[in-house]
């Protein structure tokens, strides 16, 4: 056989190999192969195998060196997902076939677990062996361990003296044995009772249901607080009970624990995660339950949208809009972009659900590609929280904060309720300036100042990690005099410890949780009320349900404004609302304050006045006026270089090409990226734009 092989290298295309059946058997596509690659050895997928023809010269091909696995690893869907994604993304298939593999697979030794999976006869081995037909004797052997039992497992073939898995792998693919999952299910855990949806959530649940068994996709747009959770249940009972499979996507891991939990209360083992913050054993358990078909409902962020679901009946794409959902290193993906893509080509209804959907999906809503079922009240609480901005222009700041801000504080702390302070900068201040010469500390390696962090007494660069201890003397002049600039939450959570010393304060950023057992602490105790005040960054934003708090702080909510990426004021608005929706969840009404020395800015105004349904309609108005995404199709092709000059005469070039080869392409000449160095390296880019997708990809 001829077999075409993607391989886990930085090469496009597929490479084609000879394969041996006698001594290899016949693998199927998705099954990793072990091929010659340059002067090496490389693990490969095969995508596809066809039957040697008379004109075929096999001595033009390498043969597959080995077989991995006895069965495909790779779901059929997925296969066909990865291929979509190397034409759409332009991305080799070998490394996007490599990325969706538990780091486990992607090496050539693997051992299962002994109990993931066992051995059984199947009805011609059971004939075999009754009629004593002619074996060779390591497979004689083999199957005499069969006998008086219905599944063998590895300890059933420790004793033998020969290699077991070889002889075992011969008779799989003769078809006498058959390889069987073994790991039971653990037993569900009591349901907790569904709650009674009210008549928005039953019409959205009504329309998802009515789709099942067929491709559509739906924006579950609901006010914070509107029960969108419920509406998430309520479908997967209905798919559930014909014993299919959901996928279920958030944006961070920071959100898959309490929701993990709260699936779990109503579906109990049958849901299983998916992440970064799990083990690569765990991992590699998880994604072969899901492939067997173990799994039911998988809850996962952006790379479980890669995981194969055989019975897979929806996919629910949790706060749609967040920024978390597009991978920037390596494979560049969208995972909901993907996630549509995955529901369409497998006929399943999929559910954007968002308080704040991306303008990319407004504007497809506007053209009919997705329908839009609307929660426009709270669920449980009073009312939406009353949205205030407060002027601190020419007011004299206490560590960022205004006398007004900290009078509402005290007022609600003094009812017993709980505060929430959001700024989203991370350490104690976000410069360091030495007050003699003024030069601010560099990183050495980017385009960009060092972060103090003062609980670890280093300066840190976020955007390459570099740090340097805060004892080492600064060079800037003869008498340096180092001092923070600026405010970060680490600051603030000083400041607040001051001003309010007997209440009990949580810092939720990434300083402070680094893994989710700290996340699961900090929930737990702010849902027993032992935190007073809650200061965080845009982890807060993500989607927690807080019942008890009732006023919410924004420290800063100038920052965004006149940033350089048009998207910033997309960001900042559903910023602002996300962390809004946090205040009065329960019984009690909420209430936001927002400190701002713009309070007069159009889109501000527009945000806190007249809510994100008018910002939305009047930011895509914007958008097609200046010819901007979603009603262009833009790119960008970017260079980086360790030399400063290499990227910029390299795009020119790329640029020359290109506008040879079209007129209805729109392309920039190359600029430097707005962070030119990076880690050590200078980027550049040209940037891509045209009326259809088409015309560019």
């Amino acid at each position: 056989m001829i077999c075409d092989v993607a391989v886990s290298a930085p090469v496009r295309g597929l490479f084609s190999y000879a394969l041996d059946t006698e001594a290899l058997g016949r693998p199927v596509p998705g099954t990793r192969v072990w091929v010659p690659f340059g002067r090496g050895q490389r693990i490969g997928v095969i995508v596809s195998c066809r039957e040697r023809a008379s004109n075929d010269d096999l001595s033009t091909l390498k043969p597959i060196t080995e077989v991995l696995d006895e069965v495909p690893r790779v779901d059929p869907a997925v296969l066909a997902l990865a291929r979509w994604a190397a034409s759409y993304y332009h991305h080799p298939l070998g490394e996007i076939i490599a990325a969706t593999l538990p780091t486990v697979l992607r090496r050539r030794r693997w051992k299962a677990a002994p109990e993931e999976h066992g051995w059984r006869l199947t009805e011609t081995g059971r004939r075999t062996l009754a009629q004593d037909a002619a074996l060779g004797h390591r497979q004689q052997r083999v199957i005499e361990c069969f006998e008086g039992a219905e599944v063998c497992e590895h300890p059933a073939f420790e004793d033998l003296d020969f290699d077991w898995r070889a002889a075992l792998r011969r008779l799989v693919r003769r078809g006498w044995v058959e390889r069987v999952a073994t790991i039971e299910a653990s037993p569900d855990s009591p349901a907790a009772s569904p709650v009674e949806l009210n008549a928005e959530q039953r019409l959205a649940t009504d329309a998802v249901v009515n789709a099942l068994g067929s491709f559509a996709a739906f924006v579950l747009h609901g006010v914070t607080g509107s029960g969108k959770t419920e509406v998430y249940f309520e479908c997967i009972e209905q798919c559930l009970r014909n014993s299919n499979q959901v996928l279920v996507l958030v944006p961070e891991i920071a959100l898959t624990g309490q929701l993990v939990a709260r699936f779990r209360e109503r579906f109990g083992a049958r849901v299983q995660a998916l992440h970064s913050g799990l083990s690569d054993r765990q991992r590699a358990l998880t994604w072969l339950d899901c492939t067997a078909g173990r799994c039911e409902v998988l809850i996962g962020t952006r790379s479980a949208v890669w995981v194969g679901l055989p019975r897979l009946k929806l996919i629910i794409v949790d706060e749609e809009h967040d920024a978390s959902y597009k991978q920037q290193d390596g494979f560049r993906y969208s995972a909901r972009d993907v996630a549509i893509m995955r529901a369409r080509m497998s006929a399943v209804p999929v559910v954007l659900g968002s308080a704040t959907p991306a303008l990319e999906t407004l504007a497809n809503v506007e053209r009919g590609k997705y329908t839009r079922l609307r929660l426009t009240r709270r669920a449980l609480a009073q009312s939406v929280p009353s949205i205030e901005p407060l002027d601190v222009r020419g007011h004299q700041l206490e560590g960022g904060l205004g006398e007004t801000l900290l009078n509402a504080m005290a007022a609600h702390l003094e009812r017993g309720e709980q505060v929430m302070l959001f700024l989203n900068r991370r350490g104690y201040a976000p410069l360091l300036m030495c007050r003699n010469c003024g030069e601010p500390r560099r990183c050495e390696s980017c385009d960009a100042y060092y972060v103090f962090h003062k609980g670890l007494d280093v300066a840190r660069c976020h955007h390459c990690g570099r740090q340097i201890s805060m004892r080492r003397p600064a060079g800037c002049c003869e008498q340096p005099d180092i001092a923070p600039i600026g405010l970060g939450t680490e600051r603030l959570e000083e400041v607040v410890a001051t001003r309010f010393p007997t209440h009990r304060i949580c810092r939720m950023d990434r300083d402070t949780v680094r893994h989710a057992a700290a996340l699961d602490d900090m929930l737990d105790d702010i849902a027993a009320g032992r935190v007073d005040i809650l200061i965080g960054t845009q982890m807060v934003a993500k989607g927690f349900d807080f019942g008890a708090i009732t006023l919410v702080g924004i420290v800063d909510a100038d920052s965004r404004l006149y940033a350089l990426d048009f998207r910033a004021e997309e960001r900042l608005a559903q910023l602002l609302i996300q962390v809004a929706g946090r205040a009065g969840r329960a019984d009690k009404p909420g209430r936001v304050l927002i400190q701002t020395h713009q309070p007069g800015h159009p889109v501000l105004r527009r945000i806190i006045e007249q809510g994100y349904d008018v910002y939305a309609e009047t930011a895509l108005a914007e958008r097609a006026e200046a010819a901007l995404p979603p009603f262009v199709a833009m790119a960008i092709i970017r260079a980086e270089s360790n030399r400063s000059d290499r990227p910029l005469g390299f795009l020119g070039a790329v640029r020359q090409s290109l506008a040879s080869l079209t007129d209805t392409v729109d392309i920039s000449y190359p600029i430097p990226a707005l962070m030119e160095r990076r880690a050590g390296r200078y980027r550049a880019l040209i940037v891509l734009s045209a009326p259809q997708r088409s015309s560019i990809g």
